[in-house]
C-alpha cells in the first residue's frame, strides 16, 4: 500500500512539473516532449513521466502521435473560437434549468467550489488549480438534470484545450475568472434566468463583460 501511495505521489509531482512548464511559457506549444529529455530535467524515471504525459494527454494539454511522440498541445484559435460557440449555445441553454433546480444545498457546494478555487488561486498547484476550476464548471452544469449534456460538454472543451493556457495570462484574468464563479452562484440564488445567461456567456469567451454587473453589486 505504501508503494502504490508513494508512485501516486510522485506521479503527481511530475505531472504538476510538466504542467507548470507548459503554463509558464518554458515548454511552448508545438515543443516536442522527449522522455529521456524529461527524466532528465526532473530527475525521475520513464514511468513516471509516461504516466504524467498520458495524464496530460487526456486533459488535452499534450497530444500524442502514435509513432512519434508527445508534444505540448498547439492551440488552434478557429477551433477554440466554434468551440466557445459551442458551449454558450449549449450551456446558455439550460440556464432556466439550473435556476429552477437549484436547492439551499446544490448552492452552498457551489460557493465551496468557488471559495476552493479562491484558495487554489493561492496556494495550490497549477493542476489544482486547473482541475479545481472543472470542478466548479461541472457541478454547475450538473444543476440541468441532463447527464449526456454535461457528458458531452466535457467531450466538447477536449477539443481544444480547456487548461488556463491562453485564458489565465495575466493575475488579473484569474482573478476575474473567481469573481466570475461567485457572481454566477449570485445569480442563482437570486433566481435571475438572464443574469445567469449573461455571466456564462462573458466567462465562457472570456470578454469581461461580467465588470459592470460586479461594480453595480458593489455599489448596491
Amino acid at each position: 500500500m505504501h508503494d502504490v501511495t508513494e508512485t501516486a505521489a510522485n506521479d503527481r509531482d511530475v505531472t504538476d512539473l510538466v504542467l507548470e512548464d507548459i503554463l509558464t511559457g518554458v515548454l511552448p506549444a508545438g515543443t516536442w516532449l522527449k522522455q529521456i529529455d524529461l527524466e532528465k530535467r526532473y530527475d525521475c524515471t520513464r514511468p513516471e513521466v509516461r504516466r504524467a504525459l498520458d495524464r496530460l494527454s487526456q486533459k488535452r494539454l499534450v497530444e500524442h502521435v502514435p509513432n512519434r511522440g508527445y508534444h505540448v498541445y498547439q492551440p488552434d484559435g478557429r477551433r477554440a473560437q466554434e468551440v466557445s460557440d459551442i458551449r454558450v449555445i449549449l450551456e446558455t441553454a439550460v440556464a432556466d434549468r439550473m435556476v429552477e433546480r437549484a436547492t439551499p444545498e446544490s448552492i452552498a457546494r457551489l460557493r465551496q467550489l468557488a471559495s476552493h478555487f479562491d484558495r487554489m488561486t493561492m496556494v495550490g498547484t497549477v493542476l489544482e488549480h486547473y482541475e479545481a476550476n472543472l470542478a466548479f464548471h461541472r457541478e454547475l452544469l450538473l444543476l440541468s438534470g441532463n447527464n449526456e449534456l454535461v457528458d458531452l460538454v466535457s467531450e466538447i472543451r477536449q477539443r481544444t484545450s480547456s487548461a488556463p493556457v491562453s485564458q489565465w495570462r495575466t493575475r488579473a484574468r484569474v482573478e476575474r475568472s473567481a469573481r466570475e464563479h461567485h457572481m454566477m452562484v449570485d445569480a442563482l440564488e437570486a433566481r435571475d434566468v438572464a443574469d445567469l445567461k449573461r455571466l456564462i456567456e462573458a466567462h465562457i469567451r472570456q470578454t469581461g463583460d461580467a465588470a459592470p454587473a460586479e461594480s453595480a453589486a458593489r455599489q448596491a
